[in-house]
């Protein structure tokens, strides 16, 4: 019993030691964006409705946050000003869904092809979500939850006072501005920690059963169709299961796919960190995509050996040292900011219809 458990915990680590420096460069990435980029400037940006806004909320929320905190407060601040709810949710959308973190650990673990699939299935829910919102969603009720938002007390705010003042060469060099950005990774890291050490532990000791245990989950022995319905269905269910985030979900998906869980199944569960309806619609829209492209991977299937990985003298291993001195770097300099964590605010950020089960986690 005290061996499986080791085992368990071994694999946690050395799938965490595979994807430390994918997670460390997002967060550092996300963190400079949400300090460096005015707040006043993306709902400049974002104001009004149409095509073009609610592209622009695309683009800006998948590089602004990984802190679903954070993007409700922002999406919340664009719809009192006059944005659509589709702008507003889109955004929220894809600072969930659309993070670098999520797409790097993606490709670190299971390939590229994932990571593809996760971006333009982002993009599918968004437009499946405008379109949702354009059928169901009549303006006299959109202008009611407006004022509703109007009324709401401000949430949670990421730090962003000096970098936002300075020119581009400027933040280079300001102490200051790194801070800010230290601020925000800290918070962001405060916030997810907990969730995607979750994840790793899930995957490691999930990885420890046989593949008798994922044939019980998943159908293998059916028409395509079917296996394809049955595995976007199943996906789902067993991330609201593990309840983590969706960069905490990204070593469980691994060791699904390696269990047997079909390229569609795996896209369904790393969306379903954000339970709304188009989930299914839009996993099965990217598989079909994906077929006729050829793009779904045909080869063996990763091991457990190969999905967990081995600490060795490598490329990972510089990479990992490195992240971790800009991890305790980017740590030591937050010293001087207030210790605001996304999690402390949750209870009081202002959460748009459809949009709760969003503040999982991004």
């Amino acid at each position: 019993m005290l061996g499986e458990v080791a085992k368990g915990l071994e694999q946690a680590f050395l799938m965490a030691y595979e994807v430390w420096w994918a997670l460390v460069l997002g967060f550092a990435i996300s963190a400079i964006v949400q300090a460096w980029v005015p707040r006043e400037r993306i709902e400049g940006a974002l104001s009004g409705e149409g095509f073009v806004p609610v592209a622009k909320a695309t683009g800006l929320g998948a590089a602004s946050s990984s802190c679903s905190y954070a993007a409700i407060a922002i999406a919340k601040s664009l719809f009192q000003k006059g944005a659509s709810a589709a702008t507003a949710l889109a955004f929220q959308f894809a600072s969930t869904n659309l993070v670098w973190e999520l797409g790097l650990v993606l490709w670190v673990l299971i390939g590229w092809q994932f990571t593809l699939a996760e971006f333009v299935g982002g993009v599918v829910l968004i437009v499946l979500m405008s379109a949702m919102l354009r059928l169901f969603v009549s303006p006299r009720l959109e202008e009611r939850a407006r004022r509703h938002a109007q009324e709401a007390q401000a949430g949670h705010h990421h730090h962003g006072a000096e970098g936002e003042r300075l020119g581009w060469r400027e933040r280079l060099g300001s102490l200051a501005a790194w801070r800010d950005v230290a601020g925000n990774f800290r918070s962001d890291w405060a916030m997810l920690w907990k969730e995607i050490g979750i994840g790793f532990l899930l995957a490691g000791f999930i990885g420890l059963l046989g593949n008798d245990f994922f044939n019980f989950l998943f159908v293998t022995d059916a028409p395509p169709l079917l296996r394809t319905l049955e595995n976007v269905l199943v996906g789902p269910l067993i991330a609201v299961l593990s309840f983590v985030c969706s960069v905490g979900n990204v070593p469980l998906a691994a060791v699904l796919w390696s269990g047997g869980i079909s390229f569609a199944g795996v896209v369904a569960f790393i969306f379903a960190d954000l339970i709304v309806l188009p989930i299914v619609l839009a996993a099965l829209a990217v598989d079909g995509l994906f077929s006729l492209l050829g793009l779904i991977p045909t080869g063996p299937r990763p091991t457990r050996t190969d999905v967990f990985g081995q600490v060795q003298l490598d490329y990972k291993l510089v990479l990992n040292s490195v992240a971790a001195v800009v991890f305790a770097v980017l740590f030591w300099l937050s010293r001087s900011r207030p210790s605001a964590t996304c999690a402390a605010h949750a209870a009081q950020s202002p959460v748009t219809p459809a949009s709760s089960s969003a503040a999982r986690g991004s």
